[in-house]
Protein backbone atom coordinates (compact mmCIF):
# COMPACT_ATOMS: atom_id res chain seq x y z
CA UNK A 1 0.00 0.00 0.00
CA UNK A 2 1.17 3.47 -1.09
CA UNK A 3 1.56 6.28 1.87
CA UNK A 4 -1.16 7.95 -0.13
CA UNK A 5 -3.38 5.12 0.61
CA UNK A 6 -2.65 4.66 3.98
CA UNK A 7 -4.28 4.89 6.91
CA UNK A 8 -2.50 7.49 8.14
CA UNK A 9 -2.87 9.31 5.24
CA UNK A 10 -6.74 9.57 5.68
CA UNK A 11 -6.24 10.69 9.26
CA UNK A 12 -3.38 13.91 8.20
CA UNK A 13 -5.94 14.55 5.42
CA UNK A 14 -8.74 14.97 7.99
CA UNK A 15 -6.49 17.22 10.83
CA UNK A 16 -5.83 18.82 7.14
CA UNK A 17 -9.85 19.76 6.73
CA UNK A 18 -10.49 21.00 10.29
CA UNK A 19 -7.01 22.75 10.40
CA UNK A 20 -7.67 24.53 7.02
CA UNK A 21 -11.46 26.11 8.62
CA UNK A 22 -13.17 24.28 6.12
CA UNK A 23 -14.55 22.63 9.42
CA UNK A 24 -15.69 25.44 10.99
CA UNK A 25 -16.85 26.84 7.99
CA UNK A 26 -19.52 23.99 7.23
CA UNK A 27 -20.71 24.34 10.95
CA UNK A 28 -21.27 28.32 10.66
CA UNK A 29 -23.53 27.09 7.70
CA UNK A 30 -24.89 24.43 9.61
CA UNK A 31 -25.51 25.88 13.32
CA UNK A 32 -27.49 28.99 11.31
CA UNK A 33 -30.52 26.88 10.44
CA UNK A 34 -32.75 27.55 13.40
CA UNK A 35 -34.18 23.42 13.66
CA UNK A 36 -35.57 23.57 16.90
CA UNK A 37 -37.81 20.75 16.80
CA UNK A 38 -40.22 21.63 20.06
CA UNK A 39 -41.27 24.65 18.06
CA UNK A 40 -44.03 23.84 15.69
CA UNK A 41 -43.43 26.74 13.55
CA UNK A 42 -39.99 25.79 12.20
CA UNK A 43 -41.20 22.37 10.14
CA UNK A 44 -40.09 23.88 6.89
CA UNK A 45 -36.69 24.42 8.46
CA UNK A 46 -36.49 21.12 9.41
CA UNK A 47 -37.05 19.68 5.81
CA UNK A 48 -34.58 22.34 4.58
CA UNK A 49 -31.93 21.39 6.98
CA UNK A 50 -32.12 17.88 5.30
CA UNK A 51 -33.02 18.77 1.29
CA UNK A 52 -30.70 21.91 1.33
CA UNK A 53 -27.82 21.46 4.15
CA UNK A 54 -27.23 17.44 4.56
CA UNK A 55 -28.45 15.92 1.24
CA UNK A 56 -26.67 17.31 -1.19
CA UNK A 57 -23.45 17.08 1.26
CA UNK A 58 -24.08 13.07 1.20
CA UNK A 59 -24.99 13.02 -2.20
CA UNK A 60 -21.32 14.47 -2.88
CA UNK A 61 -19.66 11.51 -2.02
CA UNK A 62 -21.94 9.21 -3.93
CA UNK A 63 -25.27 8.69 -1.85
CA UNK A 64 -28.84 8.23 -3.00
CA UNK A 65 -30.70 10.07 -0.42
CA UNK A 66 -34.68 10.19 0.34
CA UNK A 67 -36.68 12.81 2.33
CA UNK A 68 -38.44 10.65 4.26
CA UNK A 69 -42.23 11.70 6.21
CA UNK A 70 -42.91 10.82 9.68
CA UNK A 71 -45.33 8.92 10.30
CA UNK A 72 -46.13 10.46 14.07
CA UNK A 73 -45.94 13.73 12.58
CA UNK A 74 -44.15 17.14 11.18
CA UNK A 75 -40.54 15.48 12.15
CA UNK A 76 -38.79 14.39 8.40
CA UNK A 77 -35.89 12.01 8.37
CA UNK A 78 -32.99 11.73 5.93
CA UNK A 79 -32.02 8.04 4.62
CA UNK A 80 -29.04 7.68 2.53
CA UNK A 81 -27.46 4.94 1.15
CA UNK A 82 -24.05 4.11 -0.60
CA UNK A 83 -24.02 0.40 -1.98
CA UNK A 84 -20.19 -0.91 -2.90
CA UNK A 85 -20.70 -4.47 -2.61
CA UNK A 86 -22.80 -7.27 -1.13
CA UNK A 87 -19.87 -8.78 0.17
CA UNK A 88 -18.55 -6.19 2.37
CA UNK A 89 -20.17 -5.38 5.61
CA UNK A 90 -22.74 -2.31 6.37
CA UNK A 91 -23.14 0.08 8.47
CA UNK A 92 -25.81 2.04 9.83
CA UNK A 93 -24.60 5.81 10.77
CA UNK A 94 -27.04 8.54 12.82
CA UNK A 95 -27.60 11.98 13.53
CA UNK A 96 -30.10 14.00 14.43
CA UNK A 97 -30.55 17.91 12.80
CA UNK A 98 -32.79 19.50 15.51
CA UNK A 99 -31.56 21.43 18.02
CA UNK A 100 -33.77 22.13 21.42
CA UNK A 101 -35.01 25.66 21.72
CA UNK A 102 -32.45 28.69 21.08
CA UNK A 103 -33.78 30.98 24.01
CA UNK A 104 -31.25 33.69 22.24
CA UNK A 105 -32.39 35.97 25.47
CA UNK A 106 -30.60 34.05 27.87
CA UNK A 107 -27.32 33.61 26.29
CA UNK A 108 -24.49 36.22 26.83
CA UNK A 109 -23.93 38.83 25.61
CA UNK A 110 -22.05 38.57 22.68
CA UNK A 111 -23.13 34.98 21.53
CA UNK A 112 -26.00 34.07 19.18
CA UNK A 113 -27.28 30.81 19.12
CA UNK A 114 -27.67 30.74 15.57
CA UNK A 115 -24.10 32.45 14.51
CA UNK A 116 -20.98 30.24 16.06
CA UNK A 117 -19.05 32.21 17.83
CA UNK A 118 -15.00 31.17 18.56
CA UNK A 119 -13.55 32.34 22.33
CA UNK A 120 -10.46 30.30 22.07
CA UNK A 121 -11.07 26.61 22.31
CA UNK A 122 -15.05 27.00 23.02
CA UNK A 123 -17.05 27.61 19.56
CA UNK A 124 -20.61 28.69 21.04
CA UNK A 125 -23.77 28.22 18.93
CA UNK A 126 -26.75 26.10 19.16
CA UNK A 127 -26.17 22.65 17.67
CA UNK A 128 -22.25 22.60 18.03
CA UNK A 129 -22.10 19.91 20.28
CA UNK A 130 -26.06 18.62 20.46
CA UNK A 131 -25.83 17.26 17.75
CA UNK A 132 -25.17 19.60 14.38
CA UNK A 133 -20.85 19.34 15.20
CA UNK A 134 -20.93 15.63 16.33
CA UNK A 135 -22.84 14.44 13.11
CA UNK A 136 -20.45 16.72 10.81
CA UNK A 137 -17.42 14.97 12.41
CA UNK A 138 -18.66 11.93 11.31
CA UNK A 139 -19.97 12.82 7.89
CA UNK A 140 -16.46 15.02 7.10
CA UNK A 141 -14.00 11.65 8.35
CA UNK A 142 -16.22 9.48 5.55
CA UNK A 143 -15.32 11.71 3.07
CA UNK A 144 -11.82 12.06 3.36
CA UNK A 145 -11.80 8.44 4.14
CA UNK A 146 -13.42 8.28 0.81
CA UNK A 147 -11.26 10.89 -0.86
CA UNK A 148 -8.11 9.02 0.22
CA UNK A 149 -8.89 5.24 -0.50
CA UNK A 150 -11.41 6.12 -3.72
CA UNK A 151 -13.70 3.80 -1.78
CA UNK A 152 -15.11 3.31 1.84
CA UNK A 153 -14.25 -0.75 1.74
CA UNK A 154 -17.86 -1.10 3.07
CA UNK A 155 -21.57 0.01 2.25
CA UNK A 156 -23.06 2.98 4.06
CA UNK A 157 -25.97 3.70 5.70
CA UNK A 158 -26.90 7.37 7.12
CA UNK A 159 -30.29 8.14 8.80
CA UNK A 160 -30.85 11.78 10.16
CA UNK A 161 -33.95 12.33 12.28
CA UNK A 162 -35.47 15.67 12.97
CA UNK A 163 -37.23 15.04 16.22
CA UNK A 164 -34.34 14.18 18.43
CA UNK A 165 -35.28 16.87 21.19
CA UNK A 166 -39.07 15.70 21.04
CA UNK A 167 -38.46 12.48 21.90
CA UNK A 168 -37.65 10.93 18.64
CA UNK A 169 -41.33 10.77 17.86
CA UNK A 170 -41.44 8.25 14.74
CA UNK A 171 -38.25 7.06 14.70
CA UNK A 172 -38.86 3.17 15.67
CA UNK A 173 -41.40 3.01 13.57
CA UNK A 174 -39.71 4.06 10.97
CA UNK A 175 -37.21 1.18 10.98
CA UNK A 176 -40.10 -1.14 11.48
CA UNK A 177 -41.36 0.19 8.21
CA UNK A 178 -37.88 -0.18 6.65
CA UNK A 179 -35.88 -3.01 7.61
CA UNK A 180 -34.43 -4.19 5.24
CA UNK A 181 -33.37 -0.48 3.98
CA UNK A 182 -32.12 0.07 6.97
CA UNK A 183 -30.32 -3.22 8.11
CA UNK A 184 -26.61 -3.01 8.84
CA UNK A 185 -23.56 -5.44 10.71
CA UNK A 186 -22.93 -2.23 12.92
CA UNK A 187 -24.21 0.76 14.15
CA UNK A 188 -22.25 3.55 14.69
CA UNK A 189 -22.68 7.11 15.44
CA UNK A 190 -22.04 10.18 17.82
CA UNK A 191 -24.07 12.11 20.15
CA UNK A 192 -23.77 12.95 24.22
CA UNK A 193 -20.79 13.52 25.71
CA UNK A 194 -17.36 12.01 26.73
CA UNK A 195 -16.55 10.61 30.24
CA UNK A 196 -14.10 13.81 30.56
CA UNK A 197 -12.68 16.59 27.43
CA UNK A 198 -9.28 14.62 27.31
CA UNK A 199 -10.95 11.19 27.31
CA UNK A 200 -12.00 9.47 23.83
CA UNK A 201 -15.16 7.37 25.07
CA UNK A 202 -17.46 4.84 23.72
CA UNK A 203 -20.64 3.62 25.17
CA UNK A 204 -22.81 1.06 24.15
CA UNK A 205 -26.24 1.91 25.16
CA UNK A 206 -28.45 4.54 27.21
CA UNK A 207 -30.58 4.18 30.75
CA UNK A 208 -34.22 4.79 30.03
CA UNK A 209 -36.00 7.25 31.10
CA UNK A 210 -40.00 6.82 32.13
CA UNK A 211 -41.85 10.08 33.04
CA UNK A 212 -44.47 9.63 35.61
CA UNK A 213 -46.30 12.43 37.65
CA UNK A 214 -47.92 11.67 41.13
CA UNK A 215 -51.26 13.89 41.80
CA UNK A 216 -53.58 14.77 44.45
CA UNK A 217 -56.57 16.15 43.82
CA UNK A 218 -58.77 16.70 47.19
CA UNK A 219 -61.15 19.52 46.92
CA UNK A 220 -61.88 22.40 44.84
CA UNK A 221 -59.74 25.77 45.54
CA UNK A 222 -57.85 26.76 48.86
CA UNK A 223 -59.23 27.66 52.18
CA UNK A 224 -57.87 29.34 54.81
CA UNK A 225 -55.44 27.95 57.27
CA UNK A 226 -56.61 30.03 60.27
CA UNK A 227 -60.06 28.80 59.60
CA UNK A 228 -59.36 25.15 58.49
CA UNK A 229 -55.98 24.23 59.73
CA UNK A 230 -55.73 20.68 61.15
CA UNK A 231 -59.40 19.81 59.88
CA UNK A 232 -58.43 19.35 56.35
CA UNK A 233 -55.98 17.42 54.56
CA UNK A 234 -53.42 19.26 53.25
CA UNK A 235 -52.45 17.69 49.77
CA UNK A 236 -48.61 18.75 49.64
CA UNK A 237 -48.05 17.16 52.94
CA UNK A 238 -49.63 13.92 51.87
CA UNK A 239 -48.19 13.67 48.45
CA UNK A 240 -44.53 14.85 50.44
CA UNK A 241 -45.22 11.51 52.52
CA UNK A 242 -46.31 9.33 49.52
CA UNK A 243 -42.70 10.44 47.65
CA UNK A 244 -40.80 9.39 51.16
CA UNK A 245 -41.74 6.37 50.86
CA UNK A 246 -40.65 5.52 46.71
CA UNK A 247 -36.97 6.98 47.65
CA UNK A 248 -35.78 7.88 50.53
CA UNK A 249 -33.86 10.75 52.21
CA UNK A 250 -30.16 9.63 50.62
CA UNK A 251 -31.86 9.41 47.07
CA UNK A 252 -32.14 5.11 47.46
CA UNK A 253 -35.36 3.36 45.75
CA UNK A 254 -37.51 1.90 47.86
CA UNK A 255 -39.52 0.54 45.54
CA UNK A 256 -38.39 -3.76 44.66
CA UNK A 257 -40.02 -3.34 41.13
CA UNK A 258 -38.21 -0.06 40.74
CA UNK A 259 -34.86 -1.17 41.26
CA UNK A 260 -32.81 -3.00 38.67
CA UNK A 261 -31.03 -6.85 38.86
CA UNK A 262 -27.71 -6.33 39.87
CA UNK A 263 -24.61 -5.05 37.86
CA UNK A 264 -22.90 -7.83 35.34
CA UNK A 265 -20.04 -8.94 36.39
CA UNK A 266 -18.55 -7.31 33.11
CA UNK A 267 -20.52 -4.25 33.21
CA UNK A 268 -19.15 -3.67 36.51
CA UNK A 269 -15.64 -4.02 35.39
CA UNK A 270 -15.82 -2.30 32.31
CA UNK A 271 -16.77 0.83 34.74
CA UNK A 272 -13.63 0.57 37.53
CA UNK A 273 -11.46 3.37 35.82
CA UNK A 274 -13.72 4.73 34.99
CA UNK A 275 -13.98 8.46 36.71
CA UNK A 276 -17.25 11.09 36.62
CA UNK A 277 -16.99 14.56 37.57
CA UNK A 278 -13.99 16.40 38.39
CA UNK A 279 -13.82 19.16 36.21
CA UNK A 280 -13.62 22.86 36.59
CA UNK A 281 -17.50 23.04 35.57
CA UNK A 282 -18.55 20.26 37.29
CA UNK A 283 -20.87 20.26 40.08
CA UNK A 284 -19.32 18.30 43.39
CA UNK A 285 -20.82 14.62 43.64
CA UNK A 286 -22.28 14.02 47.24
CA UNK A 287 -20.70 11.63 49.27
CA UNK A 288 -23.63 9.01 50.49
CA UNK A 289 -26.07 9.77 47.88
CA UNK A 290 -27.88 7.07 46.23
CA UNK A 291 -27.60 3.77 46.24
CA UNK A 292 -25.18 2.26 48.68
CA UNK A 293 -21.99 0.50 48.33
CA UNK A 294 -21.86 1.39 44.57
CA UNK A 295 -19.04 3.63 42.90
CA UNK A 296 -20.48 6.68 41.64
CA UNK A 297 -19.77 5.19 37.85
CA UNK A 298 -21.83 2.09 38.82
CA UNK A 299 -24.64 4.27 40.49
CA UNK A 300 -24.47 6.72 37.42
CA UNK A 301 -24.31 3.87 34.72
CA UNK A 302 -25.22 0.64 35.94
CA UNK A 303 -28.28 1.77 38.37
CA UNK A 304 -31.67 3.16 38.53
CA UNK A 305 -32.61 6.54 39.82
CA UNK A 306 -35.63 7.97 40.59
CA UNK A 307 -35.83 11.80 40.57
CA UNK A 308 -38.74 14.30 41.37
CA UNK A 309 -38.21 17.03 39.00
CA UNK A 310 -40.68 19.44 40.21
CA UNK A 311 -43.11 19.35 42.93
CA UNK A 312 -46.06 21.88 43.61
CA UNK A 313 -48.96 23.13 45.63
CA UNK A 314 -50.79 26.15 46.18
CA UNK A 315 -48.50 29.33 44.20
CA UNK A 316 -45.28 28.38 44.89
CA UNK A 317 -43.94 31.54 44.16
CA UNK A 318 -46.45 33.56 46.33
CA UNK A 319 -47.81 31.47 48.73
CA UNK A 320 -50.39 32.61 50.82
CA UNK A 321 -51.98 30.92 54.13
CA UNK A 322 -54.68 29.15 52.43
CA UNK A 323 -54.29 25.14 52.58
CA UNK A 324 -54.11 23.83 48.65
CA UNK A 325 -56.19 21.71 47.07
CA UNK A 326 -54.45 20.02 44.79
CA UNK A 327 -50.96 18.86 44.75
CA UNK A 328 -48.41 17.16 42.09
CA UNK A 329 -44.96 15.99 41.30
CA UNK A 330 -43.17 15.42 38.05
CA UNK A 331 -41.11 12.32 38.37
CA UNK A 332 -38.86 10.61 36.51
CA UNK A 333 -37.29 6.88 36.50
CA UNK A 334 -33.58 6.36 34.64
CA UNK A 335 -33.80 2.93 34.09
CA UNK A 336 -30.85 0.43 33.10
CA UNK A 337 -31.33 -3.08 31.04
CA UNK A 338 -33.79 -5.63 33.01
CA UNK A 339 -35.98 -3.31 34.52
CA UNK A 340 -39.48 -3.85 33.87
CA UNK A 341 -40.18 -0.60 32.21
CA UNK A 342 -43.60 -1.52 30.48
CA UNK A 343 -44.98 -1.75 34.49
CA UNK A 344 -43.95 1.38 36.11
CA UNK A 345 -47.16 2.21 36.26
CA UNK A 346 -48.58 -0.80 38.22
CA UNK A 347 -45.92 -1.16 40.55
CA UNK A 348 -45.88 2.15 41.27
CA UNK A 349 -50.08 2.40 41.83
CA UNK A 350 -49.84 -1.08 44.02
CA UNK A 351 -46.52 0.43 45.74
CA UNK A 352 -48.77 3.44 46.75
CA UNK A 353 -52.06 1.70 47.87
CA UNK A 354 -49.60 -0.69 49.87
CA UNK A 355 -48.20 2.35 51.86
CA UNK A 356 -51.85 4.10 52.63
CA UNK A 357 -51.96 6.33 49.67
CA UNK A 358 -54.58 4.97 47.31
CA UNK A 359 -55.36 8.51 46.51
CA UNK A 360 -52.35 9.69 45.09
CA UNK A 361 -52.76 8.76 41.02
CA UNK A 362 -50.09 7.77 39.29
CA UNK A 363 -49.59 9.00 35.42
CA UNK A 364 -47.22 7.65 33.03
CA UNK A 365 -45.51 9.20 30.00
CA UNK A 366 -43.84 8.03 26.84
CA UNK A 367 -40.64 5.42 28.15
CA UNK A 368 -37.44 5.67 26.25
CA UNK A 369 -36.63 1.82 26.59
CA UNK A 370 -33.14 1.37 28.20
CA UNK A 371 -30.20 -0.59 26.11
CA UNK A 372 -27.10 -2.15 26.49
CA UNK A 373 -24.49 -4.16 23.71
CA UNK A 374 -22.92 -6.66 25.88
CA UNK A 375 -19.13 -5.06 26.66
CA UNK A 376 -17.53 -8.21 25.29
CA UNK A 377 -19.06 -7.95 21.74
CA UNK A 378 -16.44 -9.05 18.89
CA UNK A 379 -17.57 -5.30 17.89
CA UNK A 380 -16.37 -3.25 21.19
CA UNK A 381 -13.27 -4.69 21.27
CA UNK A 382 -12.54 -4.19 17.12
CA UNK A 383 -13.96 -0.27 18.03
CA UNK A 384 -11.69 -0.23 21.23
CA UNK A 385 -8.68 -1.38 19.46
CA UNK A 386 -9.09 1.02 16.23
CA UNK A 387 -9.80 3.82 18.82
CA UNK A 388 -6.37 3.20 20.82
CA UNK A 389 -4.29 2.63 17.88
CA UNK A 390 -5.14 6.79 16.42
CA UNK A 391 -4.84 8.26 20.28
CA UNK A 392 -2.73 6.44 22.00
CA UNK A 393 -5.21 5.50 24.36
CA UNK A 394 -7.87 3.24 25.82
CA UNK A 395 -11.16 4.50 25.61
CA UNK A 396 -13.80 4.75 28.38
CA UNK A 397 -15.97 2.17 27.88
CA UNK A 398 -19.31 2.72 29.22
CA UNK A 399 -21.78 0.35 29.02
CA UNK A 400 -24.11 2.34 28.27
CA UNK A 401 -24.66 6.46 29.06
CA UNK A 402 -26.22 8.09 32.16
CA UNK A 403 -28.49 9.65 29.72
CA UNK A 404 -31.36 8.47 27.50
CA UNK A 405 -31.12 8.68 24.11
CA UNK A 406 -33.51 6.69 21.35
CA UNK A 407 -30.91 3.71 21.17
CA UNK A 408 -33.89 1.34 21.26
CA UNK A 409 -34.96 1.97 17.89
CA UNK A 410 -31.39 0.36 16.31
CA UNK A 411 -30.61 -1.81 19.49
CA UNK A 412 -34.28 -3.60 19.64
CA UNK A 413 -36.28 -2.60 16.27
CA UNK A 414 -33.05 -4.11 14.18
CA UNK A 415 -31.37 -5.81 16.48
CA UNK A 416 -28.26 -3.94 15.95
CA UNK A 417 -24.71 -3.62 17.75
CA UNK A 418 -24.63 -0.01 19.31
CA UNK A 419 -21.37 1.48 19.00
CA UNK A 420 -21.48 5.30 19.85
CA UNK A 421 -18.33 7.80 19.88
CA UNK A 422 -19.29 11.04 21.45
CA UNK A 423 -17.70 14.06 20.34
CA UNK A 424 -18.83 16.54 23.26
CA UNK A 425 -18.15 16.57 26.93
CA UNK A 426 -19.64 17.24 30.13
CA UNK A 427 -19.75 20.82 30.56
CA UNK A 428 -20.33 21.62 26.90
CA UNK A 429 -24.28 23.23 27.90
CA UNK A 430 -25.99 21.46 25.64
CA UNK A 431 -29.71 22.17 26.20
CA UNK A 432 -28.64 25.63 28.19
CA UNK A 433 -27.80 28.93 27.28
CA UNK A 434 -24.15 29.29 25.18
CA UNK A 435 -23.60 25.51 24.38
CA UNK A 436 -20.13 25.31 23.46
CA UNK A 437 -17.71 22.51 21.12
CA UNK A 438 -14.15 22.24 22.09
CA UNK A 439 -12.37 22.60 19.06
CA UNK A 440 -10.00 20.69 20.35
CA UNK A 441 -11.91 17.64 20.84
CA UNK A 442 -13.22 18.15 17.68
CA UNK A 443 -10.47 17.80 16.32
CA UNK A 444 -9.33 14.58 17.74
CA UNK A 445 -12.42 13.47 16.96
CA UNK A 446 -12.13 13.61 13.43
CA UNK A 447 -8.71 12.24 13.29
CA UNK A 448 -10.40 9.50 15.80
CA UNK A 449 -13.38 8.86 13.44
CA UNK A 450 -11.53 8.57 10.20
CA UNK A 451 -9.10 5.99 11.55
CA UNK A 452 -12.27 3.78 12.38
CA UNK A 453 -13.84 4.25 9.12
CA UNK A 454 -10.98 3.59 7.71
CA UNK A 455 -10.43 0.19 9.87
CA UNK A 456 -13.88 -0.83 8.75
CA UNK A 457 -13.33 -0.70 5.10
CA UNK A 458 -9.21 -2.14 5.11
CA UNK A 459 -10.44 -5.52 5.53
CA UNK A 460 -13.73 -6.76 7.35
CA UNK A 461 -13.00 -7.38 10.97
CA UNK A 462 -14.98 -10.79 11.20
CA UNK A 463 -17.77 -12.68 9.20
CA UNK A 464 -20.73 -11.00 8.65
CA UNK A 465 -23.01 -10.67 11.71
CA UNK A 466 -20.83 -13.19 13.25
CA UNK A 467 -19.77 -12.51 17.02
CA UNK A 468 -16.19 -14.34 16.62
CA UNK A 469 -13.03 -12.45 17.53
CA UNK A 470 -11.77 -9.20 15.89
CA UNK A 471 -9.12 -8.72 13.97
CA UNK A 472 -6.36 -6.09 15.35
CA UNK A 473 -7.17 -3.13 12.76
CA UNK A 474 -3.30 -2.08 13.31
CA UNK A 475 -2.20 -4.66 11.52
CA UNK A 476 -4.12 -3.91 8.47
Amino acid sequence: MTAAGSRAAAIEAVSGYFDSGQFLEQLRRRVAFPTESQNPAAEDVLRCYLADELAPALARFGCTTEIVANPAGRWPFLIATRHEDAALPTVLCYGHGDVVLGQPERWRPGLDPWHVVVEGERWYGRGTADNKGQHTINLAALEQVLLVRGKLGFNLKFLVETGEEAGSPGLRQVCALRPDELAADVFIASDGPRVAAGRPTLFLGSRGSTPFTLRLDLRDGAHHSGNWGGLLRNPATVLANALATIVDARGRILVPGLRPPDIPENVRKALRDIEIGGGPDDPAIDDGWGEPGLSPAERLVGWNTVEVLSLSAGNPDTPVNAIPGSAHAHCQLRSVVGTEVDSVGPVLCAHLDRHGFPMVTVEVGRTMRPTRTDPDNAWVRWAESSVAATTGAQPALLPNLGGSIPNDAFAEELGLCTLWLPHSYPACSQHAPDEHLLAPVAREALRMMAGLFWDLGESTPFARMSNSPAADPREA
